[in-house]
């Protein structure tokens, strides 16, 4: 009975306290549910000590527990990140240190001869300099604009906002490859020869409009391979990280084979253990494998894959400037969060859409994860209606010894956030179309 009335008490609280409460327990919900799923994937990495059947011609013992090791480290990290990300946003809202730090911006804003009429917005530091300049040169322009159109756009700010933030975006896919990311990164094109002249001929066989191919220097980076490609209408342009191409790769070009090995091929001559080892001083791919893998970068372009991603990001983003608008004039949000005498507009925008659409959120990026799934398979079932089956197959086993992914994974854990699907359901479904 007692805590039946305990219950009922708290019921009762005034709303913006029910309100406080709720965030405060989705917060540590969703932070509990993580751990749980961590830790279903934690035990697969303690346990699975051996190179799954799948693996074992390309995929050595030592890769693979480098590999294991790595994603326990990960873990690791990723256990004591998020119990101090959940700790700490918990006492900022226990303590009042969102309208603390409201008001003490308002002081040095006051200071500097401005008044309340003007909203200040919060600075993170970045790893460079470049990257943080970067940012706030598009941040500052774009966040500034947005509250101002929120402002002055009357009862249909929303539709307005919306719009600002299409074209924005719009804008900066069209400029972030060639103007953006060359802050960071060295892009070459890459010179003529017979891979350039594959990869123009399977872009012609499926009405591609290819324009350029460049090679990215992401190896300055990271070891971790990729390609994509980009543009509008008429004018693609297809990426390859260094990384994924193996004549191309620095880790190739700066190790030399062990002694005997250099003159023998792949698969060819000595024990399985020389072997081995002359595999896993390679990075990237062959030819082929490269063919293979654009062949499903290209499947989410001919499968309109990302047509349909940016109408449904269109649509949430729609649907949460909306929503927005319906819940900004509520005085009760903000005093929940300690505002009781002012309503500023960007403290609206945190609150509504980093804490009170947190369920909506969570819901969505499951469900586009799912999609994301559908997606992935799509396209490599669409690499293997160009024949590239095999060839994408060993490809995806590459990439993923080069990014020391590991295969094996929890089926809850996989399915609530992997965008892609484990390598092992990939190599399954590409040899059960072989079998069709």
């Amino acid at each position: 009975m007692g805590m039946w009335a305990s219950v009922d008490t708290m019921w009762n609280f005034p709303v913006e306290k029910r309100i406080f409460g709720a965030v405060l327990l989705f917060s540590w919900t969703v932070y509990l549910w993580e751990t749980f799923l961590a830790q279903r994937q934690r035990r697969i990495y303690r346990t699975t000590t051996h190179v799954p059947p799948e693996l074992a011609q390309i995929m050595d013992s030592d890769t693979f527990e480098k590999s294991r090791l790595y994603q326990l480290d990960k873990s690791t990290f990723s256990f004591w990140s998020g119990l101090y990300s959940v700790v700490e946003s918990t006492l900022i809202l226990l303590f009042g240190g969102i309208p603390y730090l409201w008001r003490l911006s308002g002081r040095v804003c006051g200071s500097a001869g401005f008044g309340p009429e003007y909203e200040t917005l919060e600075f993170f530091l970045k790893d460079t300099i470049k990257k943080f300049t970067v940012t706030q040169c598009i941040l500052l322009p774009v966040s500034s604009l947005l509250l101002y159109i929120i402002k002055i756009g009357g009862d249909y700010f929303f539709i307005y906002a919306w719009l600002f933030t299409l074209i924005v975006s719009l804008v900066l896919v069209t400029i972030y490859a060639d103007y953006i990311a060359p802050l960071f990164d060295k892009f070459t094109p890459l010179p003529e020869g017979q891979l350039k002249q594959e990869i123009e001929v399977m872009a012609k066989s499926i009405d591609f409009p290819l324009t350029k191919v460049y090679v990215v220097e992401g190896s300055k980076r990271s070891s971790h391979s990729n390609a994509y490609f980009y543009g509008f209408f008429k004018n693609k342009r297809i990426v390859l990280f260094d990384t994924l191409l193996e004549e191309y790769s620095v880790q190739n070009k700066d190790k030399q084979e062990e002694p005997g090995t250099e003159p023998r091929n792949e698969g060819e001559g000595d024990s399985e253990e020389i072997r081995a080892k002359v595999k896993n001083k390679k990075q990237g791919c062959k030819n082929e494998e490269v063919l293979a893998v654009l062949g499903h970068e290209l499947g989410h372009w001919k499968l309109a894959h990302t047509i349909k991603n940016i109408i449904i990001s269109q649509i949430n983003s729609f649907l949460c400037f909306f929503l927005f608008a319906v819940l900004i004039g509520q005085k009760i949000l903000f005093a929940a969060f300690g505002f009781y005498d002012s309503q500023p507009t960007l403290i609206g925008l945190l609150i509504i859409f980093q804490f009170i659409f947190s369920p909506y959120n969570e819901v969505l990026s499951f469900c586009l994860t799912v999609l994301s799934r559908r997606f992935e398979f799509q396209a490599d079932a669409f690499a293997k209606k160009l024949g590239m089956a095999k060839d994408l197959y060993s490809a995806l086993i590459k990439l993923n010894k080069d990014n020391l992914g590991f295969p094996v994974s929890d089926w809850l854990f996989s399915m609530w956030h992997y965008s892609h699907p484990p390598l092992l359901e990939r190599l399954q479904a590409l040899k059960d179309k072989k079998q069709d």
